[in-house]
């Protein structure tokens, strides 16, 4: 059973995240890109008080997918940074946390730019 619920909960809880979102945008005048930002925020937030980390150990990859475990990254990041650096790490750590993250994305981008051929509608 325990095998069961360490690959059912992940999907389980980023489902749960996913219709959420889709409520908002089908019963609410806000935009996706308003929806996204307040995903980024609610990990951070959820992060700061302590909550984020019992979530992950609770859900594992499910509650880090990629908007909330964004924000996670970021609070996570900056925190660290402040521990080492300061007040200049209130700067420095929420892009250090996510470098990793950024950077597999512009080379990911990069390389299929070069694969495939984007079409105008």
């Amino acid at each position: 059973m325990e095998i069961l619920w360490k690959y059912a909960a992940p999907f389980i809880f980023g489902g749960f995240l996913c219709v959420i979102a889709q409520i908002f945008i089908d019963k609410t005048r806000l935009t996706p890109a308003r929806i996204l930002v307040s995903y980024v925020v609610t990990g951070v937030f959820l992060s700061a008080i302590g909550v984020f980390e019992p979530l992950i150990d609770i859900f594992g990859f499910g509650a880090k997918t990629p908007l909330l475990g964004f924000g996670y990254i970021l609070a996570k990041g900056t925190r660290e940074a402040i521990d080492n650096y300061g007040a200049m790490g209130i700067v420095t750590g929420g892009i250090g946390g996510a470098a990793f993250g950024i950077g597999a994305a512009i080379i990911f981008g990069y390389v299929f730019a070069l694969l495939f051929k984007g079409k105008s509608k």
